[in-house]
């Protein structure tokens, strides 16, 4: 990949995430983490607005963008199977502006692109997930998104009951089950919840703020460490 190649996915990747570690794009980059070092130095100096430093992750100063890009035809592609793929498992809001976004998308595709995306063979067939479980979802996510604590109302695999407040961090599909992964106030550690053994989850009116050890970057961590040994 050309130096000029490798800079523009590195603004591509960064400004998409709200943190990317040079270990992460160095892994998705296929190059050394020196490597990246150096690139995010060069971008910084031609004024690109990255903030961040080694050791700790960048991100994209909020304003930053580039001009539109034409979507390849296998890019494309990409896009339709994804759609396909998560609109069933999604909430409802999400599923039908996922559909917007596709439908806008194809919509300025070259015609020999648009019909090869209209033309891919794969999709996924509905999940049983209950209108309650989307409801959920949808409370879920609006909850992570706005860093608000929920009070949880839960019952486990063995129907014993329990209620704690907790920072949700993250919601994850699981072939065919979501769970909510959060930091229990209760516990004080990190915690999974079936989404569909959440009876209640009621904002507590208070917000949260990344703390040493309570954030999804952590959970991630800790879990790859676990993994590793």
């Amino acid at each position: 990949m050309r130096r000029a190649d490798r800079l523009f996915q590195i603004v591509q990747i960064v400004r998409g995430r709200r943190l990317s570690t040079a270990e992460f794009l160095a892994e998705r980059l296929e190059i050394s983490v020196r490597t990246v070092y150096r690139d995010i130095a060069a971008l910084q100096a031609q004024g690109v607005p990255i903030d961040g430093e080694a050791g700790v992750g960048y991100r994209m100063r909020v304003g930053f963008d580039l001009p539109p890009l034409m979507f390849t035809t296998d890019e494309a592609k990409a896009l339709v199977a994804a759609v396909r793929l998560a609109q069933p498992r999604l909430d409802a809001e999400l599923a039908a502006q996922a559909e917007n976004a596709l439908s806008k998308i194809i919509g300025v595709l070259p015609p020999a692109a648009r019909a090869a995306a209209d033309s891919v063979v794969l999709y996924a067939p509905p999940v049983a997930l209950t209108d309650t479980t989307r409801e959920r979802l949808l409370e879920l996510r609006h909850a992570i998104e706005s860093r608000r604590k929920l009070h949880l109302r839960y019952l486990d695999l063995k129907d014993a009951p329990s209620e704690r407040v907790v920072r949700p961090l993250g919601c994850f599909f699981w072939a065919s089950t979501w769970t909510l992964a959060g930091w229990c106030e209760l516990r004080e550690d990190f915690r999974n919840f079936r989404v569909d053994r959440i009876e209640a989850a009621t904002p507590t009116g208070e917000g949260f703020r990344d703390e040493p050890g309570k954030t999804l970057a952590d959970l991630f961590r800790l879990e790859e460490m676990r993994a590793a040994s």
